[in-house]
C-alpha cells in the first residue's frame, strides 16, 4: 500500500473500531474525521483496502473491520508509544514503590498492569540461567548436608541442600565460601559451576572438594532449570468483558499452558524493536487457542542507562531502553481490538521500573543479613551465626506479611490508575 491516503484512512478505520468495536463506515469517518476527501472517495478507498486484505465487511450493509493484516500494519506504524498520564506514573510509583521483596513486587506489577490495561496481565520471575552470581554462603544444617544460600543480581534467592560424607570444619566452610564469593562475583551460574570445580580442586581445598563438587553440581542445575521461573498472573476476570463466550474456553486453554506462553512472551521481549515491545496479533502467536487474542510483552533487566522514576519524563524516547539486556518479561493478553498504544506504554512502563528495580542492590532482607553488617559478620562462622542464617526464611516472610498490611492504602493508587485510564476513554468516546 503506497497511497497516503490510504493508510490514513485505514488508521482511521483501526482506532475508530478499537474505540467502538463497531464496524466503521465511510460516512463516519467522512463525518468525524478531517480526511480532507468525501464520503465516496473514503468508501472506493476501504473497498481497496478490502481488496488488498486490510480490511474485512461482516455483511454487505455493514462497515468495515480491520483484519489482523490491518492491525499489524497499524501497530507496525506506531512511530512512538504515547507516554502514560502524570497520574498513571504517580499510581505507579506509588504502588511498587511499597514492594518489600522481589516476589512481593513482581505481583503487584501484575495486578497493576491488569488494572492499568483492563486486560490479562502477566509477569515472569527472572530465569536463573540469565542471572549472575551476587552472593553465596555455605551453612551447615546437619550432620552431612549444607545448606548453600545463593543470591543472584536479580534479586532471586535459591537454596539447595548439598550432601558430603563428612562434614567439613567451620573454617574450611567459610574459607571456601569466600573464595567462591571472590572468585565468582558477576559470574553467570554455567560459568561459576565451573570455577567451583576448579577450586575444589586445587591446592588448600582437598579437605571441601566434596563440598565444592556439590556446589558446582548445584550451580549448574539452576543454570539449567529453567522451570524454576515463575509466572504472576493477574487480571482473568477482565476477559468476561472483552471476549464473547466462544472465545472464552480456548483462551483460558492458553492461560493454563504457561510453557507456552513463557516460550511466545520470551520471544517477545528479546525480538529488536524501535519501541522496546513485541506485539503478536492472532495466529502469528501459532497458538489456536490464542487466534482471537493479542500479546504484548516487553523485557526487563539489566540496563545501562537510568531508568528509574526520571526516565518517565522522557517516555517518547523510543531508544531509551535500547542496551536492556532481558533477564524476563512482562505482558498482556486482550482481544484483537485492544487499544494497542496504550497497552504498549503501559507494559513498557512496568517493564522500565523493574528494570530499575533489578539494577538495585539486594533487598533489604538480603543486605542486611550479608553485606557489611558488623552485627552479623561477628558471628561468621559460629552457631549464632547459623542460627541467623536459617531464620532469614522466616524473616522474608514476615516482610511478605508486612507488605500484604500495605495493601489497603495501595489500593489508592490503584483506583486513581483505572479512574484514569476510564477517564481518557470516556473522552476518546
Amino acid at each position: 500500500m503506497t497511497q497516503s491516503r490510504r493508510m490514513l484512512v485505514l488508521r482511521a478505520v483501526v482506532e475508530d473500531y478499537i474505540r467502538s468495536q463497531e464496524p466503521v463506515g465511510s460516512a463516519a469517518l467522512s463525518k468525524e474525521r478531517d480526511l480532507g476527501v468525501s464520503s465516496a472517495t473514503i468508501r472506493n478507498d476501504m473497498a481497496a483496502l478490502e481488496d488488498e486484505g486490510y480490511l474485512i465487511q461482516p455483511h454487505t450493509s455493514a462497515g468495515r473491520v480491520p483484519t489482523e493484516k490491518g492491525y499489524r500494519y497499524f501497530v507496525d506504524r506506531l512511530a512512538t508509544v504515547v507516554p502514560l498520564s502524570e497520574a498513571q506514573r504517580r499510581g505507579i510509583n506509588s504502588f511498587l514503590s511499597g514492594s518489600v521483596s522481589l516476589k512481593d513486587a513482581l505481583q503487584r506489577s501484575a495486578r497493576l498492569l491488569s488494572e492499568i490495561t483492563g486486560q490479562v496481565a502477566i509477569v515472569a520471575s527472572p530465569s536463573l540461567s540469565k542471572a549472575t552470581l551476587r552472593h553465596v554462603e555455605l551453612v551447615p544444617v546437619a550432620m552431612s548436608t549444607l545448606l548453600a544460600v545463593v543470591i543472584t543480581d536479580t534479586g532471586r534467592v535459591a537454596q539447595h541442600g548439598l550432601t558430603v560424607s563428612a562434614m567439613p570444619t567451620a573454617d574450611d566452610i567459610n574459607r571456601l565460601s569466600s573464595a567462591v564469593n571472590e572468585q565468582c562475583n558477576g559470574q553467570s551460574l554455567s560459568s561459576a559451576s565451573e570455577t567451583v570445580r576448579a577450586l575444589g580442586g586445587g591446592t588448600g581445598f582437598e579437605t571441601v572438594r566434596e563440598a565444592a563438587d556439590a556446589l558446582a553440581d548445584a550451580f549448574a542445575s539452576m543454570a539449567l532449570d529453567e522451570r524454576a521461573n515463575e509466572l504472576y498472573m493477574s487480571g482473568t476476570s477482565h476477559l468476561a468483558h472483552s471476549r464473547s463466550l466462544t472465545d472464552l474456553a480456548p483462551l483460558f486453554d492458553a492461560l493454563e499452558e504457561q510453557v507456552v506462553l513463557m516460550k511466545l512472551m520470551s520471544n517477545l521481549s528479546e525480538e529488536p524493536s524501535a519501541t522496546g515491545v513485541g506485539v503478536s496479533i492472532g495466529s502469528e502467536s501459532h497458538t489456536p487457542e490464542l487466534l482471537h487474542a493479542s500479546v504484548v510483552s516487553s523485557g526487563y533487566g539489566r540496563s545501562t542507562s537510568p531508568v528509574a522514576n526520571d526516565s518517565e519524563r522522557n517516555e517518547t524516547s523510543p531508544d531509551q531502553d535500547s542496551t536492556n539486556e532481558p533477564i524476563a518479561f512482562v505482558g498482556s493478553i486482550g482481544p484483537t481490538h485492544m487499544d494497542y498504544a496504550a497497552t504498549m506504554a503501559a507494559v513498557r512502563a512496568v517493564a522500565r521500573y523493574l528494570t530499575f528495580l533489578s539494577r538495585k542492590a539486594a533487598p533489604a532482607t538480603d543486605r542486611r543479613l550479608w553485606h557489611n553488617n558488623p552485627q552479623t559478620n561477628e558471628y561468621k562462622g559460629t552457631n549464632k551465626w547459623q542460627i541467623i542464617t536459617r531464620r532469614w526464611a522466616s524473616t522474608a516472610t514476615r516482610a511478605t506479611t508486612r507488605s500484604r498490611r500495605r495493601t489497603a492504602s495501595s489500593a489508592v493508587s490503584i483506583t486513581l490508575i483505572s479512574r484514569d485510564r476510564s477517564s481518557r476513554t470516556s473522552s476518546r468516546k
